[in-house]
């Protein structure tokens, strides 16, 4: 299959936040709940998705936190590419 430029970055996009959301964990902190993950990923793609507010980047933390439209945006990725 061939993919042009736009389908590839849109992919890339896709899975890398399928795989933070894999790999996240769940944090509790003031009385909230949230997900982390490690941004060992492009940070390119993590900024976009931070740009498409899926994801909070500090700059100075080593991992990154989901929104929730990036929770239920990740979750809609494992139905998309897991589900048989």
């Amino acid at each position: 299959m061939k993919l042009s430029q736009e389908q590839r970055e849109q992919l890339s996009k896709e899975l890398t936040i399928l795989l933070l959301y894999l790999n996240s964990w769940e944090e509790k902190e003031l009385g909230y709940k949230y997900r982390r993950s490690w941004k060992g990923y492009d940070f390119d793609v993590l900024n976009e998705l931070a740009d498409d507010d899926y994801i909070i980047d500090s700059k100075r933390s080593k991992s990154v936190g989901f929104t929730d439209s990036g929770e239920k945006f990740a979750e809609e990725l494992m139905i998309k590419f897991l589900a048989k």
